[in-house]
């Protein structure tokens, strides 16, 4: 049961923390959802093509990118938050298959019925674990495959190994899309760790990110795109450089120098992703 804190706040406890609905003070009829104080998603009801959050943009450039203009996608969305790119991919795809896990099913109602998305019947939210549903998903069933899997602000480890990248690359079709969020700071041990486990398994890959977090001068998000056939990466620079959030683009030899070295991590090591500083998201509500 949700509860107002303030005229403009909606808080509730769910399964994973306790969730605030905070609505944009800039733009009508949008909204940010936190939980513990992270900010998980940002969405507008009055336009999904509208995109806050520098990595949900960096996302959105590779469902551009993917398959021309307008092509349908059949997608798996691994973490549900507020639906922002399920939305995004309804209003630029119609018709696309989209499903989407999210672990946490008071979350999904209660952004059923402060946020609810389009009812569209390709588009529909399944509750369970990430890695489960992966495991039970048919070989080469879908175009794209989005990870964007938080406990808080930290990725859980049994979705950081190479036996579940495996298996995103078992249910990717050939031609497929692997999109991960990787939240990192200084040194930067997890995302190359990332990078290298990712690619034993998809060995066509890029990461985009800002150019101070790929630098190791603060903690941020960075994307893996990741596949078995090239990938448009001059298009994805173009469209990075360009963007409000510019942003780089390694590939080739500067992710070669990125990973440098690091291992392919395994479930037997694996280890959730770093949680942020202190004061990163500010002060919770």
């Amino acid at each position: 049961m949700g509860r107002k804190r303030r005229s403009d706040l909606i808080a509730a406890k769910v399964d994973t923390g306790l969730a605030e609905v905070s609505p944009d003070p800039d733009r009508p009829r949008s909204y940010t959802l936190l939980v513990d104080g992270a900010p998980q998603s940002h969405v507008d009801l009055a336009d999904p093509t509208h995109l806050e959050f520098e990595y949900v943009r960096r996302f959105a450039i590779v469902v551009d990118l993917v398959a021309p203009s307008g092509a349908p996608l059949r997608v798996l969305h691994l973490g549900g938050g507020a639906l922002t790119l399920p939305r995004y991919v309804c209003a630029t795809r119609p018709g696309s298959t989209q499903r989407v896990v999210e672990i946490d099913a008071a979350l999904v109602e209660l952004v059923r019925r402060e946020l609810p998305w389009p009812a569209d019947p390709r588009l529909r939210v399944r509750v369970g674990d990430a890695r489960a549903v992966l495991g039970s998903s048919p070989d080469a069933g879908y175009d794209l495959i989005v990870a964007d899997v938080f406990a808080g602000a930290r990725t859980p480890a049994h979705l950081t190994s190479v036996e579940f990248a495996a298996e995103a690359a078992r249910v990717l079709r050939p031609g497929g899309t692997y999109l991960v969020n990787i939240a990192d700071g200084p040194p930067l041990g997890h995302a190359r760790a990332q990078v290298a486990t990712v690619r034993s398994v998809l060995p066509e890959a890029c990461l985009i990110a800002d150019s101070a977090v790929l630098r190791g001068r603060r903690y941020g998000n960075l994307v893996l795109v990741a596949g078995r056939t090239q990938l448009p990466v001059a298009d994805l620079i173009r469209r990075t450089a360009g963007d409000w959030f510019p942003g780089r683009v390694l590939y080739g030899a500067d992710l070669d120098r990125f990973a440098g070295g690091a291992r392919v991590v395994g479930d037997a090591a694996a280890r959730p992703s770093a949680p942020p500083p202190p004061g990163t998201f500010g002060v919770a509500i």
